[in-house]
């Protein structure tokens, strides 16, 4: 079983700081707890859950038609699997 990374949980103002040291910033895409839980756990700064998950989960042809409900779904399950990094979700287009 892997050991998680001892750093602390990072925050808006974390990252502020990073950036001003100019130190380098991680940020990927998880739209589950699996991915989300591999990706903290790799030392990720930043997690998106992106409204790309209507792609590349629910096979639609844009993002478009991705809804607020299933936006808060992608969200909960990527924030169950992160106990470090900063998660950001995006809002639907309409």
């Amino acid at each position: 079983m892997s050991h998680p990374l001892p750093f602390k949980k990072v925050t808006t103002h974390s990252l502020a700081k990073m950036k001003a040291a100019g130190e380098k910033i991680s940020m990927v895409t998880a739209y589950d707890y699996s991915f989300a839980r591999l990706f903290d756990g790799a030392g990720m700064d930043v997690i998106l859950a992106g409204d790309s998950a209507g792609n590349v989960m629910a096979g639609q042809s844009t993002t478009l038609q991705v809804t607020l409900d299933q936006m808060i779904y992608h969200g909960q399950c990527v924030a169950r699997g992160i106990s470090r990094a900063l998660l950001v979700v995006d809002l639907p287009f309409g």
